[in-house]
Order: C-alpha cells, then sequence, then structure tokens
C-alpha cells in the first residue's frame, strides 16, 4: 500500500503519522503545501530497503551506475536549492502547524449550524492543508466571499471518474454519488499559518453575513 500524503505531513491516526501505515509514503513539497520548497519537490518515505533501492534508481533515470539503466526511471532528484528550504522550514513546521490547528478551531466554533465544518474523530490529528466546508450554496457564498474581499477556492469541482482522462473505465455520473455531492458543495476557506487574528474575523463575518 502506497500513502498519498501529499498534504498531511505532521498528520496522524492514533499515535501513527502519515507515512508510517503503508509500505511507503508520499509527501509534496509544493509551495502551497504545509512544508513547501521555493518550487517543485517531493519525497516518498519506506522502511523496506529493497523498495527504497528501486525508488533510487528510479529517481536517477534507472541507474545505479552512471551510463547504466537497469530499468526505466525518471529525472525525479530533489535539487539543492529546494533542499535548502526546506531544512529551514522545517523547524518551523511544528508552529505553522498549530497555527493552522488555532484558526480552524476558530472556524468551527464561528461557523457551527451555519456550513458543515471538518469532523475529526478521536485520535485522529488534522493539520488543515484547506479548511473546507460544506454547503447547499457553495457558488453563492463564494460569490458572497469575493464581493467582500475573502478569497475561497473549490478543491476539487470534478471527481476523478468524471475526468476526461478517466472516461475509458466506464464510470458515469451516479456512479460515486458521495464523491460527487462534496464536489458541489465543497469549499474552502484560508487557514494558513499567517493569516492574521483580523483576516479569520472577517472570513467568519463575511461566511455569517451570508446566511444572515
Amino acid at each position: 500500500m502506497i500513502e498519498d500524503a501529499a498534504q498531511a505531513i505532521g498528520a496522524a491516526v492514533d499515535g501513527r503519522p502519515a507515512c508510517s501505515v503503508g509500505t511507503a509514503g508520499c509527501l509534496s513539497f509544493f509551495p502551497s503545501k504545509n512544508l513547501g520548497a521555493f518550487g517543485d519537490g517531493g519525497m516518498v518515505l519506506t522502511g523496506d530497503e529493497d523498495f527504497a533501492a528501486a525508488l533510487r534508481m528510479i529517481k536517477n533515470h534507472g541507474s545505479e551506475q552512471r551510463y547504466r539503466h537497469s530499468r526505466v526511471g525518471i529525472n525525479g532528484r530533489l535539487d539543492a536549492l529546494q533542499a535548502a528550504v526546506l531544512r529551514v522550514k522545517l523547524r518551523r513546521l511544528d508552529g505553522w502547524m498549530r497555527r493552522r490547528q488555532e484558526n480552524a478551531r476558530y472556524y468551527d466554533q464561528e461557523l457551527a449550524g451555519l456550513v458543515r465544518t471538518p469532523p475529526v474523530r478521536d485520535g485522529y490529528l488534522h493539520v488543515y492543508n484547506q479548511y473546507s466546508i460544506l454547503t447547499d450554496r457553495r457558488d453563492r457564498l463564494a460569490g458572497h466571499l469575493k464581493e467582500r474581499g475573502v478569497p475561497s477556492v473549490v478543491y476539487y469541482p470534478v471527481p476523478l471518474h468524471l475526468q476526461p482522462a478517466f472516461a475509458g473505465l466506464g464510470y458515469g455520473r451516479g456512479d460515486f454519488p458521495v464523491s460527487e455531492r462534496a464536489s458541489e458543495r465543497i469549499l474552502s476557506l484560508p487557514v494558513f499559518p499567517e493569516l492574521t487574528e483580523q483576516e479569520r474575523e472577517a472570513v467568519a463575518r463575511g461566511v455569517r453575513s451570508f446566511f444572515g
């Protein structure tokens, strides 16, 4: 099992951190992630030595020895600039995570009863790469917030089974109703750690004013 933990660095379930459950876990260091580089980057974590050896070859054109390629690979090496940025930012990750959680708790309290806020079960540690709410009036709410200068984003408007790239699999509308319903109702609010208290209050006021 390979974990897609691209947005989940620092998250945990019953004390087990992301990337420790499957054979391997994949992290993204795209600038918008909780731990972001200056540009593109990522990491695969694994405790399987054979799997790790294969990954090292794949990321280096499938080569262990220069100009001798044992398998098909890619140029997937993390460049030194991105690594340097990440080493510095990693020291601040815990503080940024706590700030995201504080922002989320504030929204939980301020928006209760107006929209569906992200549920977090006992034993789960959420790191809020996004703070996503659900509402049947999503598009009108987004427009209302935009008029007030409050940004919001829809992640993601089209479920995977309805993407043209996967049309050949034969799925259609109605085959995954939960995904479809979520894609029509989901809206993400600003939750980044640098969000000021005044900005956070403005977001909550914008949502509350929409619902009267």
